[in-house]
């Protein structure tokens, strides 16, 4: 019986979504409940911003213990930087994506075949000096001609690829069709016998599992499947067709279908949340990790850890300073929290001089009108003022806020809670943004939320602009 390698995109899927895309967080507990699941390859998203991305890379290859991390390089792109990136993994695989239709080739790439064909071999064969595990996914396979994916399918494999994966971009394909599709295939490139090929379908007519495991009747010996469905195989329901009938088709996997049930159930609670939070405040909010609880006992480098995994990069004297303060709280309690920590972190870390103001604000909402804010900033020389309509009016806010500075950074984690008692209840908000590979935060209180958010999210602007003029 064959045992079928298992690849999960969840991560990769979810890393430049519109509707629902992951925090840096989300996508790291993500990577980490996958790999418990024991899936046999985790797939992120490519490199293109340099330090945060490369940041997400060298987390997620520190926390998986067990999975392959798999990370594309662009065609004819050096993959130094990437393999630098995964450079801790147990694992780890490069991808190379190659176009294997003739408009893939024209309108996107902008390329004939045999300019692709040469690229192909130059990636590969770079990707090489870093691993052995080379992967070539010929997109949009279902629409290129067999002799274009005979000459993708040869070159890679001369070049050193060991994976090669087929991809139906266009998922209108039956099962019938796509296996008839893969047999021409074996046969034309008697080749694939020696290395492991795979598919990866779009769910385009909700056939996408049934083309998988007819690509498993046919010898696939890798699938591309998601925990969350983002229009790609099921991975429930591809490991549980295989765990009940894999037999029938002599195959069977490494993933624990004892707990995937309830694995999946916290990937997707993961996913689900983030778009709520999308929705009602036009921001992907961060999600809790599990706690590094830490108590008196801990030194300064165990907090400094914690500080390190949560995304902060403090230099010395930040160190100190909230050291000294989670003394301070940790001799009064039982166990500092990661929420706490970051509280400290919020207060004390990185407190500079603030180049914007919080002068006035106005946020107006409603069941059936759009929400909007009108906020005042001021700076040394000059007062500045920002209108702007939002999801929500924390959300406007923000976007104005962004209006008066002429800067975005991705909004990583939105933490509120009440800090005192009754209808004038205080809270106390917590704002973390990541710019430049590093997060920054910022603290926020008052009785009224919106306002708390505000003052938040303009504190942690600051620190961003501080640092980045300095």
């Amino acid at each position: 019986m064959n045992t079928v390698k298992v690849c999960d995109s969840t991560v990769r899927k979810l890393s430049t979504g519109r509707d629902l895309s992951l925090s840096f967080k989300e996508k790291l507990e993500v990577a980490k409940l996958l790999d418990k699941l024991c899936v046999d390859v985790i797939e992120l998203d490519e490199i293109r911003n340099g330090k945060a991305d490369s940041l997400l890379v060298k987390s997620v290859a520190t926390a998986v213990k067990n999975s392959t991390i798999a990370v594309p390089v662009a065609l004819g792109a050096d993959p130094a930087a990437t393999a630098a990136a995964l450079s801790e993994c147990r694992r780890f695989r490069l991808q190379v994506v190659a176009p294997g239709s003739s408009v893939r080739m024209e309108y996107v790439y902008h390329k004939k075949a045999n300019a692709i064909l040469d690229m192909v071999k130059s990636s590969v064969e770079g990707c090489r000096k870093y691993t052995d595990d080379v992967e070539l996914l010929i997109d949009d396979a279902t629409r290129g001609d067999d002799e274009t994916i005979s000459g993708l399918v040869k070159c890679a494999i001369e070049a050193g690829a060991t994976t090669i994966t087929f991809c139906d971009d266009a998922g209108t394909m039956l099962p019938e069709e796509f296996a008839a599709f893969l047999e021409d295939r074996v046969k034309a490139d008697p080749k694939l016998s020696d290395i492991t090929w795979g598919v990866s379908c779009s769910d385009e007519l909700s056939m996408a599992d049934a083309c998988v495991i007819a690509a498993l009747c046919h010898g696939a010996g890798e699938i591309k499947a998601s925990a969350f469905p983002v229009n790609t195989a099921s991975l429930e329901n591809v490991c549980r067709i295989i765990a009940g009938k894999g037999e029938v088709f002599g195959v069977r996997t490494q993933v624990a279908t004892s707990s995937m049930k309830r694995t999946i159930g916290q990937i997707n609670r993961f996913c689900v949340s983030s778009a709520d939070a999308k929705t009602a405040f036009g921001f992907t909010g961060g999600i809790e990790s599990a706690d590094d609880r830490l108590t008196a006992n801990d030194t300064i480098e165990a907090v400094v850890s914690v500080a390190a995994k949560l995304g902060y990069s403090l230099n010395d004297e930040d160190e100190k300073n909230v050291y000294d303060a989670f003394m301070n709280l940790a001799s009064k309690k039982e166990s500092v929290s990661t929420k706490e920590l970051d509280a400290i972190i919020a207060t004390y870390a990185m407190q500079v001089p603030a180049k914007y103001e919080l002068t006035d604000f106005i946020t107006n909402t409603g069941a059936s009108i759009t929400s909007m804010a009108h906020v005042k900033l001021s700076t040394k020389d000059e007062n500045l003022e920002g209108i702007s309509l939002g999801d929500g009016p924390i959300d406007a806010a923000f976007l104005a806020i962004e209006q008066i500075t002429g800067r975005h950074y991705e909004l990583d984690d939105f933490q509120i809670k009440a800090i005192t008692e009754g209808k004038e209840a205080a809270a106390e908000t917590i704002v973390k943004l990541r710019a430049n590979g590093k997060v920054y935060s910022g603290r926020g209180l008052s009785t009224d939320i919106i306002g708390a958010s505000v003052r938040a999210y303009l504190n942690a602007v600051n620190k961003v602009i501080f640092e980045e003029e300095a």
